[in-house]
């Protein structure tokens, strides 16, 4: 039987942004990396490689875009404001170097940078300070790479999940992901920074388990009360069950991508 919660509470933005660093032992084991074609897109969209490149990245919590890049060749600087995501960065990453800072204020040399990218973390900044630090830090020619993984909201089962979870957080997750898709104003509503967009489609198989973990990794979801949060993700297993009864779950993402270059 399904439950119907009440109204949602409006969470603090602050308290959101914070959630993750006592999740971060659950962020890293559970949350979806990124596929070789989205580093292919970036190359392409900002007209350089990041072979030999140096990087700058922001937001990068445990440290799987940070991985990524290093694994691409690039000379990666990971920055990260939030302690217990940076001990674990440092836990499962001892050879990258990371440095506890924020996008609105980077712990960074002016023109330092190739690239400056932002995995799953550019909504956390305040652009008015972001965009003018991201254009510091740059060299000319410079590119700043932003990009989220988002659910595939054309897969029957994946579009469902997303109606529950939204009654439950009053989100209507189609709607935010045509206006994502629709307008580069959210990334920049200065219009300082003239985007190209991208987009990539993968998908990874992962167990029940693994899956509802990553649901409970999300902000929303971590500062929730655990009763709630606890009832709702075993009736998603549930659900789950039905449409995957093996116990393995296709998820399938859309990689949004937005690249400016500085002049």
């Amino acid at each position: 039987m399904t439950t119907t919660p009440p109204p949602p509470s409006t969470p603090s933005p602050t308290a959101n942004a914070h959630s993750f660093n006592a999740a971060a032992t659950q962020y890293a084991a559970n949350r979806p990396s990124y596929p070789p074609a989205l580093f292919d897109t970036i190359e392409e969209l900002a007209g350089r490689s990041l072979t030999g490149a140096k990087v700058v990245d922001v937001g990068a919590g445990t440290g799987i875009s940070t991985s990524l890049l290093h694994a691409r060749g690039a000379d990666v600087l990971a920055v990260e404001p939030g302690e217990g995501m940076t001990a674990e960065f440092r836990r499962g990453l001892p050879h990258l170097p990371i440095v506890r800072g924020d996008g609105n204020a980077l712990p960074v040399a002016d023109a330092h940078a190739d690239f400056v990218t932002y995995a799953q973390a550019w909504h956390w900044t305040d652009t008015g300070r972001s965009v003018p630090e991201a254009l510091r830090v740059l060299r000319p020619g410079g590119a700043l790479a932003l990009w989220w993984n988002t659910n595939a909201l054309d897969v029957d089962w994946i579009a469902e999940a997303a109606d529950r979870t939204g009654r439950l957080l009053g989100v209507d997750y189609a709607a935010k992901k045509r206006r994502a898709q629709g307008s580069t104003d959210l990334a920049d509503p200065s219009g300082r920074l003239d985007f190209v967009r991208g987009e990539v489609r993968w998908s990874r198989r992962v167990p029940i388990d693994t899956h509802v973990a990553n649901i409970g990794s999300h902000s929303d979801f971590l500062v929730m009360p655990e009763e709630r949060r606890t009832a709702f993700l075993e009736e998603e297993r549930g659900h789950l069950l039905k449409v995957f009864p093996d116990g393995m779950v296709e998820e399938t993402y859309d990689v949004l991508l937005l690249v400016a270059r500085k002049p």
